[in-house]
């Protein structure tokens, strides 16, 4: 996983006012903390954040220039607001080059399973312990021409080198079951649906 570098200011003031006030003006409230740091509070630079997180994933490794000083940090916590597609808070935890770090890593589900088949995600978190350098963005797990009754659990997929699972290995994470006749029949209703629409349309 690669760094990012953001500029990040110590915040002064405090509470619910205060964060919305820091919001108004485009940043974004932080707290650092961890290694048996005293918290520090921070503000963010929004857009330049928002960007690190949707290039870098839920773990962003970035160094932090604090009043000229660096510091490395991961990201643990993003809150994004429920409505508003904004970030109303971020937790980062104080890091060090070399140590291991536990996280929890987004599964993704790729490819196409056996015909008759249907493919049920059981889990999409998957909690690792990584390198700081070495995060990785997400894990795959292929079921491509994968048959029915095929069960895949967190201790089969396969993990980056140097990285160790944490999360239970019998823990079920993929589960491919037989397409039913009523899944079928939907199926069919939605191909004769489009089918309709698009000759009225001719």
């Amino acid at each position: 996983m690669s760094e990012a570098r953001i500029v990040a200011e110590t915040r002064t003031e405090f509470g619910k006012g205060a964060a919305r006030r820091t919001r108004r003006a485009g940043k974004i409230p932080a707290v650092l903390y961890g290694h048996g740091t005293d918290p520090q509070h921070l503000s963010l630079p929004s857009i330049e954040f928002a960007r690190i997180v949707r290039e870098h994933g839920r773990n962003a490794v970035v160094t932090l220039d604090i009043e000229g000083k660096s510091q490395l940090a991961l990201t643990k916590t993003v809150t994004v607001h429920p409505v508003r597609p904004y970030i109303e808070h971020v937790d980062l935890l104080v890091i060090q080059r070399g140590e291991k770090v536990e996280v929890q890593v987004p599964v993704v589900v790729t490819g196409d399973p056996a015909p008759g088949a249907l493919v049920t995600q059981e889990l999409n978190l998957l909690d690792l312990e990584a390198d700081v350098s070495a995060i990785p963005e997400q894990i795959e797990v292929s079921v491509e021409d994968v048959p029915a009754g095929t069960q895949i659990t967190a201790g089969q997929l396969t993990l980056p080198e140097g990285t160790t699972l944490k999360t239970d290995p019998e823990q079920l994470v993929v589960n491919v079951v037989g397409a039913t006749t009523a899944d079928v029949g939907d199926e069919g209703a939605g191909e004769e649906a489009g089918e309709a629409e698009s000759g009225s349309s001719e």
